[in-house]
């Protein structure tokens, strides 16, 4: 079963189940799929559904700061359990010791030596490890390999 069809499943079971804080995030998480697919022409595949979940994932983190920052806890309550919802989606991610020993081997795949090779290095990364591992995680990964 494809991804799609998957969170189109666990929509119906959200509804079933009457369990409004669940089926709102689904909905929200099925819309930007189509609206991805309408604006673009093209049919996404499960790589592209699992890009846009973490796209999605890490706005709802950076609104969770914001609302804790201006003191609403209860929208960065709101936030934090779309994160819960939105997580299920994605792949199991790797530890800090994989993602590193999989940045020390595209290094060496690509050669890469000093800080002025980052941007091929993440590229790569990027393409390797997109959905199994935060971006932010990955770039600190490649910085400390190319440092040493």
């Amino acid at each position: 079963m494809s991804l799609k069809d998957r969170i189109t499943e666990d929509m119906k079971a959200a509804m079933r189940a009457k369990d409004t804080g669940r089926l709102g995030t689904i909905r929200l998480l099925q819309a930007a799929v189509k609206q991805k697919e309408v604006d673009e022409r093209v049919e996404l595949d499960d790589a592209a559904v699992v890009g846009l979940v973490d796209k999605l994932i890490k706005q709802r983190r950076d609104s969770i700061d914001a609302f804790t920052k201006a003191g609403r806890q209860d929208l960065a309550d709101k936030e934090a359990a779309e994160v819960q919802v939105l997580q299920a989606y994605l792949p199991a991610r790797l530890s800090p010791g994989e993602v590193a020993a999989e940045v020390k081997a595209l290094v060496a795949e690509l050669g890469a030596s000093g800080p002025g090779d980052m941007g091929k290095v993440m590229g790569a990364a990027r393409q390797r490890l997109a959905g199994k591992a935060e971006m932010a995680q990955v770039s600190a990964a490649v910085k400390a390999a190319l440092a040493g």
